[in-house]
């Protein structure tokens, strides 16, 4: 058992600092080579920061473990809304932007309710990976074509971090990354296993809760940091992007390598949960657009309104009912 739990901490331990290297070599050979600033922020260090949750999800469904890929698919995006937003929340009002309800978060429910109805049969197939890949080009696409004319916040954050490396020093990095993401994961997808084994639970309810808030952890912390500096406002922005690769990137991998087949719960309890709380931080966000809008006639403004400390308290009341209703299962 303690092994188990040691293997568990250092794999997180190693996802974190790989995902960083990872992230730090892939975006300076980008520089190097000549790729637009703008164009890495919304690709590799977008995709970069999701990189523990799919080799996860990975390393998961190649040991036959597709419910644990699933839980922590699921379990991630419940923890982004309802743990990371709520928190930073709590700490600092966050700013929304304008063109999150008229872009992201549409894509995020399409996406939510798509993912639905593909656990509805309580399996994933080699179909439903086929369609939450497609699902997720078009929606880059559509990102990437509709900012790459645009500089805002997000881009900005993600610009000032491209390091400026030597192509020797990007492709070290670039390398020990992926091979450190890799061992680390299998490493913390056997601790998980063997943790549900020893506590007579089943690989589902650790995906859903050890590993799904242990990668969650690093951009609470991150998000919380950034809050009491005052750079908090494209949280939001990252807790959708993070919620849309959850669900069409690190589901996918189940469902092309070992075709799970589900308990009933996944889809009646853990799903619902997941669309629940999505749900809310949309109707959230479009309550402060509407009252906005009628205390002053326009939501032509680059950012209207906040979420603040209610709003954050909510969020963390309906991710605490989640849990309360989980652990008596």
């Amino acid at each position: 058992m303690i092994i188990s739990f040691l293997a568990v901490v250092i794999g997180f331990v190693g996802l974190i600092w790989s995902a960083d290297r990872f992230v730090v070599g892939a975006a300076g050979l980008a520089r190097n080579w000549g790729m637009p600033p703008i164009m890495i922020g919304l690709t590799i260090v977008a995709l970069g920061t999701s990189a523990p949750e799919i080799i996860v999800s990975i390393s998961a469904a190649l040991k036959q473990s597709g419910a644990l890929a699933v839980g922590n698919a699921l379990g991630s995006n419940l923890a982004n809304i309802g743990l990371v937003l709520g928190v930073t929340a709590l700490v600092a009002p966050i700013p929304i932007a304008r063109m999150l309800i008229k872009r992201e978060i549409p894509l995020l429910l399409v996406a939510t309710f798509g993912a639905g109805y593909c656990l509805l049969d309580h399996t994933l197939s080699v179909s439903d990976g086929i369609a939450f890949l497609v699902a997720l080009s078009i929606i880059f696409y559509m990102l990437t074509t509709s900012k790459s004319h645009q500089v805002d916040a997000e881009h900005e954050a993600d610009v000032e971090h491209i390091p400026n490396i030597s192509t020797k020093k990007g492709v070290l990095l670039f390398g020990i990354g992926l091979v450190l993401l890799i061992a680390s994961s299998q490493i913390l997808v056997w601790g998980a296993k063997e943790v549900a084994l020893a506590l007579g639970v089943s690989e589902l309810i650790i995906g859903l809760t050890v590993v799904a808030v242990g990668t969650s952890l690093p951009e609470l912390a991150a998000t919380v940091a950034s809050a009491i500096k005052g750079h908090h406002d494209i949280a939001i922005g990252n807790v959708i992007g993070s919620n849309l690769f959850n669900l069409l990137a690190v589901m996918a991998m189940p469902a092309l390598i070992s075709q799970p087949k589900l308990d009933t719960e996944v889809f009646s309890r853990d799903y619902l949960a997941m669309a629940a709380i999505t749900v809310l931080l949309a109707l959230i966000l479009i309550g402060h657009a509407i009252w906005r809008k009628l205390a002053t006639g326009s939501i032509q403004s680059p950012r209207f309104n906040h979420i603040g400390r209610i709003e954050g308290a909510l969020l963390l009341l309906a991710y605490a009912t989640y849990y309360y209703y989980l652990f008596p299962s």
